[in-house]
């Protein structure tokens, strides 16, 4: 009496210590052992449960319950089988009772044997019909065998039983959101909250994901102010609102949440993250930087944080501050492709071509499925004269993604552009075309692999298409002129040519091929001088 005095003061030593007296007087107590095994087990210490639980078993007058309770020291320690074989034991001793059947169903569910496990709950069920735990495990056996219709009336009859059983609310709404019946899953925590315990926060946050899920946004905020008005300083529901706000483009309304939360967890990271998010979002660059730059300030190790302030910078062209921060985030998160991804990319913009191609290939390194990797790797191929490479880079990010629509425009226009695998070109643009039908650049690039394969007339369709969907682009242009001059239409190949190089006036060898085929001198229209004067005053125009 003392030792479970002790238990239930939870003070653990005393309750020990005076049961091991108990043992010194009657070393045969089993119900002392039964006490020992479960105190052992609560701290950790398995090598003592299992000493006291094995002679409590080896004892010959032990009841069913307690057998039963000996029996999860055994499954816990992982000796599964030899716990099935001590509750077998003590269904044999009381084959009417049903708590060993259902614990039998469990451990076998968890050895992946749910037939077996629902013959045995069925058994239990067989004697104890009332047992909401007894349905509830019922549920999860036939759940386990793809059995969710009969799986849900389990549930709903251990309700029926015991209609303040909780995990059988959660359950049934876990089947209904998973076959997307959100409307339903509602329902039940709905009726949970309404005639159990309208207290219970638990549920009422997953109902709010439910809500969430369902884009019931007028839903979710009803129960988060539902939890605010009995708490408001739940920062959870706090950041659950912003979130919504977020979701909604309410930028300024989630933007003053999340600074409430902050004021009263300063160094919320994963929220200082998200507040540097919908800066970005509501185009307030500059609160965006500083928020990025103080999380990293606050912690230097945050990679979301080097990743948001590389990416930021990359957008703005700020390229050494972007490498700087991208750098970062690959050595702290080498596994994670994005930071790569854009660190490659940084270094393709200010021309460093072996750079962006070291960072590709370590990238693919720690993630060799990534097809954005391998393509981004196949431009820096380009850029540095390895077409084999560029084949070959290009083709696994096809083979990674068969569906990877900028891999197959690239490699298809690559192999037009110089002149090779002509039927493959029109093969791989045609794929890209059909990904994305709208893309001016890739039917551009569907449009020079057939004016390549001497196809004139699909040729000259699909660039007028391209010219359609994109607009000015001094390329297509080209092409448009260059479809013309092979269809000798040399008066409206001029037009072309001379508005792409109103588009770039300083492609030289278009110039040459004007002058060669006796078009005159573009140099010296009008048209070509101004666009020229404009390109000059773009250039000044940051350092005025």
């Amino acid at each position: 009496m003392l030792g479970y005095q002790a238990e239930l003061a939870q003070d653990t030593e005393r309750a020990l210590r005076e049961y091991h007296s108990v043992l010194v007087t009657d070393p045969s107590s089993s119900s002392v052992k039964a006490r020992l095994a479960g105190l052992y087990f609560s701290l950790g210490d398995m090598p003592n449960a299992l000493r006291y639980a094995q002679e409590v078993v080896e004892s010959p007058d032990q009841d069913g319950h307690v057998l039963t309770q000996m029996a999860g020291v055994f499954a816990s320690a992982g000796q599964t089988d030899r716990a099935i074989d001590i509750i077998d034991k003590a269904i044999a001793q009381d084959p009417t009772a049903g708590e060993p059947y259902f614990a039998k169903g469990l451990l076998l569910l968890g050895l992946k044997r749910p037939t077996e496990a629902e013959a045995a709950i069925r058994e239990g069920l067989a004697n104890s019909p009332d047992s909401a735990v007894g349905h509830y495990h019922l549920g999860r056996a036939l759940l386990e065998s793809g059995k969710p219709e009969q799986a849900s009336e389990s549930f709903e009859r251990a309700i029926a039983v015991s209609p303040s059983f909780e995990p059988a609310y959660l359950a049934l709404a876990s089947i209904y959101a998973s076959k997307q019946e959100r409307d339903r899953a509602i329902e039940i925590l709905r009726r949970y909250l309404q005639g159990v315990n309208p207290q219970n926060r638990d549920i009422r946050h997953q109902l709010i994901r439910l809500y969430v899920e369902a884009k019931d946004y007028k839903g979710a905020m009803a129960e988060l102010e539902a939890l605010l008005a009995d708490d408001p300083s739940d920062l959870d529901a706090q950041l659950r609102v912003a979130l919504i706000y977020g979701e909604q483009k309410e930028y300024a309304k989630a933007i003053d949440r999340l600074n409430i939360i902050l004021k009263t967890r300063p160094a919320e990271l994963k929220v200082r993250d998200y507040l540097g998010y919908l800066y970005e979002e509501s185009k307030d660059t500059k609160r965006a930087i500083e928020t990025y730059t103080f999380n990293i300030q606050l912690e230097p190790t945050f990679y979301e944080g080097h990743l948001h302030l590389g990416v930021l910078y990359y957008r703005l062209k700020q390229f050494p501050e972007a490498i700087e921060h991208l750098s970062r985030a690959t050595a702290l998160n080498p596994k994670q492709p994005e930071a790569h991804i854009v660190l490659g990319l940084a270094y393709l913009q200010t021309d460093q071509f072996e750079k962006a191609a070291e960072v590709f290939e370590e990238g693919i390194r720690h993630n060799p499925k990534n097809a954005d990797l391998h393509f981004n790797l196949g431009t820096a191929y380009d850029k540095l004269n390895r077409f084999d490479d560029v084949v070959h880079v290009m083709e696994t990010a096809i083979k990674l993604d068969p569906h990877h629509a900028d891999a197959l425009n690239y490699l298809g226009y690559s192999y037009a552009e110089r002149g090779v695998k002509i039927d493959q070109a029109v093969s791989l643009t045609k794929q890209a075309v059909a990904l994305k039908p709208d893309n001016g650049y890739y039917v551009d690039s569907l449009g020079w692999a057939f004016f390549k394969s001497g196809l004139l007339a699909e040729a000259l369709t699909e660039i007028k298409r391209a010219v359609a969907l994109v607009g000015d682009d001094p390329v297509i242009y080209e092409h448009l002129g260059d479809i013309y001059a092979k269809q000798d239409r040399m008066a409206d190949a001029r037009e072309a040519w001379l508005h792409a190089l109103e588009l770039d006036p300083s492609n030289n060898k278009l110039i040459e091929r004007f002058r060669e085929l006796g078009m005159g001198d573009p140099t010296q229209e009008d048209r070509i001088q101004q666009a020229k004067r404009r390109v000059s005053e773009k250039i000044q125009a940051p350092s005025q």
